[in-house]
């Protein structure tokens, strides 16, 4: 099964955080990555932009209106995702529990509905 591992954290703390704490943590992401990757689970990932840079599109009555910012105005923004590939439920809460977002906020898990492929 495909899961999806949704970093949500502060983004204000994170752009508190000096400049060699910030490059501490982007290497323990690094490790994580490798991590994934050596175990055959990684299947994709990115770190996000910040939310101001988001977008959220809506169709009223036909029209798009786009709004700037995120969907969800809340402390906690995505900051980030990986898309692993694991035998089940159990082994991606497994591979949240590893990613160094955890330490700081956390990791929503979901999985990838697999489309039904046309006949």
């Amino acid at each position: 099964m495909q899961a999806m591992l949704m970093i949500w954290s502060e983004e204000a703390a994170w752009n508190a955080m000096p400049p060699a704490a910030q490059a501490e943590a982007m290497g323990a992401y690094r490790a994580y990555a490798e991590a994934l990757r050596e175990a055959g689970a990684m299947v994709g990932g990115e770190r996000l932009l910040p939310s101001a840079s988001a977008a959220t599109v809506t169709l009223r009555d036909g029209a798009p209106q786009v709004l700037d910012g995120p969907y969800a105005e809340t402390r906690e923004q995505l900051g980030g995702y990986f898309l692993i590939e694991v035998p089940d439920m159990e082994a991606a809460i497994r591979w949240a529990a590893r990613c160094p977002g955890a330490a700081h906020g956390r990791i929503e898990v979901r999985q990838v509905w697999q489309m039904p492929v046309a006949a």
